[in-house]
């Protein structure tokens, strides 16, 4: 519910609202806007009685949401929200934010030219695994640590934000120190205790659609983050699983402009899970950009042959470039731009 209030409402009559909310047992969460203040109220599993704050002094409107997730809803926040990194770079708006770099980190060589590679090419956030959660228990499950601090390094060095993925709620203490978003994979969409951890970070959050999680699931693993406390979520499509063995995973693009009607907040594609094809990975981007997605995320290797994760998706780098070229035209098309290093590092 959100319960509007006039444009001349006081502060003694906005407080006595948000009194009332607390005196039913719920949450008050106020949201100024440019000409009023509306008052949404959270933690509430059925519908509230509206009239007990229709006859409220200052009281405009009292509005029933619709949709059982209300944080992340467009109806409480109208205006896209837009992420902030420390080096200049935004998710979300006019401006594609162009994530990459390899599955996992493997040693400092390996990153470093890699990382090196994708900034050159126009990626402005590096991103790297250093926890990897894998099907079999005998694949490399990441450097740990060790990776963090080499990613934390080619940050430096590079000028990149860093993405990497948390897979517990101590990989996240971890992750939150090291890098500047917090990712929370596929099989962690629906780890309720980790997405509360992950509210309560001081750092963004991407999080990835679950595996055959229906795009409502998808939003409500959501509102677990911003119900903690972080309104900086990044959604992420990266496809979900199909009857059909032809690629890896089905890469749900039409999913990417129905969230952005539903949800204020920005949403990213990851064509390389998406089809866990090389080959494909190129066709997947440029539908997602056509699609409005704020930015992609990418995996690309000096080696891909050669790399211990997801080889078989990942691009060389001289492919990554010609991507970029690629993008940077569809986003021209449609009236957006890409985000370069220089912009970024302004």
């Amino acid at each position: 519910m959100l319960i509007v209030m006039t444009q001349d409402a006081t502060a003694a009559q906005i407080d006595a609202v948000r009194e009332r909310v607390t005196q039913l047992g719920f949450q008050a969460r106020p949201m100024p806007g440019e000409q009023r203040v509306a008052i949404g109220i959270v933690g509430n599993d059925g519908p509230v009685d509206g009239a007990r704050f229709e006859g409220l002094p200052g009281v405009l409107q009292v509005i029933h949401v619709a949709s059982p997730y209300k944080l992340v809803s467009r109806e409480w926040h109208r205006d896209d929200t837009v992420v902030h990194l420390p080096n200049g770079a935004t998710i979300g708006g006019r401006q594609i934010c162009i994530m990459a770099g390899p599955c996992a980190v493997e040693n400092r060589e390996q990153l470093f030219e890699t990382a090196e590679s994708v900034a050159r090419a126009g990626a402005v956030v590096l991103r790297g695994g250093a926890f990897k959660p894998r099907t079999s228990p005998y694949s490399f499950q990441g450097m740990g640590e060790p990776g963090l601090k080499l990613l934390a390094e080619a940050r430096e060095r590079f000028g990149l934000a860093v993405i990497t993925e948390a897979i517990d709620e101590p990989s996240l203490d971890l992750v939150e120190h090291y890098a500047d978003i917090i990712q929370l994979g596929a099989r962690s969409m629906q780890n309720f205790a980790l997405l509360r951890r992950a509210g309560r970070a001081r750092k963004p959050v991407l999080l990835k659609r679950g595996l055959a999680a229906t795009v409502r699931e998808w939003l409500l693993a959501a509102e677990y983050i911003l119900a903690e406390g972080n309104p900086e979520v990044i959604l992420c499509e990266r496809g979900i699983r199909s009857y059909d063995d032809a690629t890896r995973n089905m890469l749900d693009v039409i999913a990417i402009p129905l969230v952005k009607q539903l949800s204020h907040l920005p949403v990213i594609a990851d064509p390389s899970h998406g089809t866990g094809r090389r080959h494909l990975v190129g066709a997947a981007s440029r539908a997602a950009i056509a699609a409005d997605a704020d930015g992609l995320l990418i995996e690309v290797h000096r080696q891909p042959d050669q790399a211990m994760s997801d080889g078989a998706q990942s691009l060389f780098p001289s492919q990554f470039v010609e991507l970029m070229g690629e993008v940077r035209a569809v986003a021209s098309a449609i009236g957006k731009t890409v985000q370069s290093p220089a912009v970024a590092a302004q």
